[in-house]
């Protein structure tokens, strides 16, 4: 597999600038001069020194004044300069968070509605987000020092050179020890560990947002400790990580501080050397001087340069999660070639595989609709019927075949246009953090206050609302009220009503409903179909009985089809469904009265 160059980081992060592409470059330029500014007062500092010990007698004050004025007048431009790279560093970096997140949410508006199956809202999250901010650090922090990293050694290279080459290569021996160190430290192994552990962070972060949202679900069957694994597995690999990754830097980071540091080592028997070879000891104390300010610059000059380079490849790996979410297949949507006409749904010999799965979940399925029709398709679980319904919605494009909507196939209609067609109830409820009339008027911003009554009283609603002391007005989520799985569903349904679109996907609406609930569930049902091109998934036959056909689904095929009455005769797979239905219905537990005779065969029964 051919390997593709990638740009370099700062060019990708062009494109999300919009208009204010101009900062990047200005923030490098100011911090390039800023970073020549910063050395300058070390140079009129090595100057004063070298006035002072040539010329202790006869110093002359106005040229050690005129030095002390111009290292003062460098340092303050220097900081001066440095913080305009700021500024400009600052604005870019806001520019390219804003910009990842507007383009990172305009992508996922427009994903297909299966992407979201396949990708938690806590990595979504931490792709666009903690991408965006990761940026942001980089480039408003770390950017203005990219530009010293390259300029500021240069200089000084140039500097230590001119004013003694031979004391300036021995300064040198460290700061190539460092630099080699550096290197090996950067090298495709720490980079590996460093993709490695920001995958394990990414990971253990989405765990721990499902598991937070899961916790309510988790405490009721008391399965605390075994729902914890994955979490914990999640913990563990990530500690794993950063154990390796730091043994991995342990001992090159120790050797790098220790050499950096060591200036002063390799300086003094050099210093000891000249001198006794008759070089001017002034001069010799002077050049010594001059090395020992210009060491740790050096050495703050690397530190920076390796942290810009962690820090360059964490900003690229973000970007390269962006880029990789952006990559995702969306679909297409060719012109209609006619108008819907009716809301017939239909299935022709469709045929549908998930990504990464060798196993057909659909297999040539056909069957149709028709307008104003009821049908429902029953079960086992991982049968196909979820992949069925999901279909129809076009969550995903098929492999084979067509779905076709009033004869018009889905991909040819437009996407605005398919989503005003098709309702869609699922058993997994999502209310916004919002009010109750903002969740409910979703689907049809412009409806009126009849619409949103009827719908009310429709879904049965009515009750939930009245017990509200704001009533529409109450704010659903966090820092508001929280509604049981049943009176979600409730608003659900009622959101759908509202939109009053002509085909209607339930997929297991009742699913996580209490009785109670699940009766008055039932009855919204009834309001919402009413009329209606409907498809519905039920795993609670009794829901079934009066649909207008049921086809059977098993290992993405249809094995029988027909009404309630028609598959009982039949005595088929459904007819077996049903009578292990019906057992579980008449399931109860019964107590057995202790004055009852041991053989009593009723007491503790079962039935």
């Amino acid at each position: 597999m051919p390997v593709i160059k990638k740009s370099f980081v700062l060019k990708r992060f062009i494109p999300y600038m919009g208009k204010k592409k101009v900062l990047l470059p200005l923030a490098l330029v100011l911090s390039g001069v800023s970073a020549i500014l910063n050395i300058l007062p070390f140079v009129f500092v090595w100057y004063i020194v070298r006035e002072i010990l040539s010329n202790p007698h006869s110093m002359d004050t106005l040229n050690i004044s005129f030095y002390a004025w111009l290292a003062f007048a460098s340092a303050v431009s220097g900081i001066v300069i440095y913080f305009l790279a700021l500024m400009s560093s600052h604005l870019a970096a806001f520019r390219v968070e804003v910009g990842m997140q507007k383009v990172g949410m305009a992508k996922i508006m427009g994903m297909p509605l299966g992407f979201f199956d396949q990708h938690s809202s806590g990595k979504i999250r931490k792709i666009v987000n903690d991408g965006a901010s990761t940026t942001h650090n980089f480039l408003a922090h770390q950017l203005p020092d990219m530009a010293g990293s390259v300029i500021s050694p240069i200089t000084l290279i140039v500097l230590i050179i001119l004013v003694d080459w031979r004391m300036g290569l021995v300064s040198l021996i460290p700061i190539a020890l460092g630099f080699m160190t550096m290197r090996f430290m950067m090298s495709e192994e720490g980079q590996k560990f460093q993709k490695n552990y920001y995958d394990s962070l990414e990971e253990m972060s989405s765990e721990s947002v499902e598991y937070i949202r899961g916790i309510p679900v988790v405490k009721t069957f008391g399965q605390t400790i075994f729902s914890f694994k994955r979490f914990y597995n999640s913990i563990i690999r990530y500690k794993e990580m950063v154990h390796a990754y730091t043994v991995l830097w342990r001992k090159p980071m120790s050797f790098f501080t220790t050499v950096m540091q060591s200036a002063a080592f390799f300086l003094i028997p050099m210093a000891v050397f000249l001198v006794g070879r008759g070089d001017q000891l002034s001069l010799v104390l002077t050049d010594f001087v001059f090395y020992i300010l210009i060491s740790p610059i050096f050495t703050t000059l690397l530190m920076k340069s390796m942290h810009f380079q962690q820090n360059i490849m964490i900003a690229e790996q973000a970007i390269d999660r962006l880029d990789h979410l952006l990559e995702y297949k969306n679909m297409s949507y060719s012109e209609p070639s006619s108008r819907i006409k009716n809301y017939d749904l239909e299935f022709k010999e469709v045929a549908f595989s998930y990504e990464g799965s060798d196993k057909r979940a659909i297999d040539k399925i056909s069957f149709k609709l028709n307008a104003g029709e009821t049908i429902a398709l029953v079960g086992a679980s991982g049968g196909g019927k979820t992949t069925i319904a999901r279909l129809a919605a076009r969550f995903w494009d098929v492999d084979e075949g067509e779905v076709l909507i009033g004869g018009v196939n889905v991909k040819a209609i437009p996407k605005k246009v398919l989503m005003e067609t098709v309702s869609l109830v699922f058993q997994n409820t999502k209310l916004f953090k919002g009010s109750l009339r903002e969740n409910i008027v979703f689907g049809k911003e412009n409806a009126s206050k009849s619409d949103i009554d009827n719908a009310i009283n429709f879904s049965q609603s009515k009750e939930i609302i009245e017990n509200l002391s704001e009533g529409l007005n109450t704010i659903i989520g966090s820092k508001g009220t929280y509604l049981s799985g049943g009176e979600q569903q409730r608003i659900a349904l009622a959101r759908a009503m509202v939109k009053n679109a002509p085909i209607v996907i339930l997929d297991e609406a009742t699913a996580f409903a209490d009785p109670e609930n699940e009766h008055l569930i039932q009855k919204a049902l009834k309001a919402l179909s009413r009329g209606k091109t409907t498809l519905m998934i039920a795993h609670r036959l009794t829901s079934v009985q009066n649909v207008d056909r049921i086809l059977v689904i098993e290992n993405g095929r249809i094995v029988e089809e027909g009404s309630h009455t028609f598959l009982i005769d039949k005595g088929g797979l459904y007819k077996s469904m049903w009578d292990e239905y019906q057992k579980t219905v008449d399931w109860k537990i019964t107590v057995k009265d202790n004055n009852d005779d041991d053989d009593d065969d009723e007491g503790g029964q079962c039935a």
